[in-house]
C-alpha cells in the first residue's frame, strides 16, 4: 500500500515541477563547474546573487533560474549549444514556437571584477526586459 502512494506522490511532484517549468518558458541558465573549495565558494556566491536577482525581479515565474552542471553528461548538449564554460550565464526566451538566447556572461564577468551588486541587478534586468519585448 505504501509503495503505490509513494509512486503517486513522486509522479505528482514531477508533473507539477514540469508544468511550472513549461509555464515559465523563459530561463536563465547558470553553467557551473566542479571547482576546488575556494573557487567553489565564490562560484556559489555568484550563483546565489544571480538567483536572488531573478527571484526578486520576476516573482511571477516569468523567468526560471536553472543551474546546469558542466560535468553532467545529461547537460552536454546545452554546454555545446551555448559554448558554455564555468560561470556562463545564458537567457533563453521562448515565444510561441521560437526560441532565442542571449549570452549574459559579460555582465557576470564585470560583476566579478567590480563587486557592484546594484550594477549587476540593473544590467541583468535591463537586458532581460529588452529580450522579453
Amino acid at each position: 500500500m505504501k509503495k503505490p502512494i509513494l509512486i503517486l506522490i513522486v509522479a505528482l511532484f514531477t508533473i507539477t515541477t514540469f508544468a511550472q517549468t513549461k509555464k515559465a518558458g523563459n530561463e536563465i541558465l547558470y553553467f557551473k563547474a566542479e571547482l576546488a573549495c575556494c573557487r567553489a565558494k565564490a562560484c556559489n556566491a555568484l550563483e546565489a546573487d544571480v538567483k536572488k536577482i531573478i527571484e526578486k525581479n520576476y516573482p511571477d515565474g516569468k523567468i526560471a533560474f536553472r543551474q546546469v552542471k558542466l560535468s553532467d553528461p545529461a547537460n552536454s548538449e546545452l554546454v555545446k549549444k551555448y559554448e558554455a564554460k564555468s560561470q556562463s550565464l545564458v537567457l533563453i526566451v521562448r515565444k510561441k514556437k521560437t526560441e532565442k538566447s542571449l549570452d549574459l556572461s559579460a555582465v557576470l564577468q564585470d560583476y566579478t571584477k567590480t563587486g557592484d551588486l546594484v550594477k549587476l541587478e540593473k544590467e541583468l534586468v535591463a537586458k532581460i526586459n529588452e529580450a522579453l519585448k
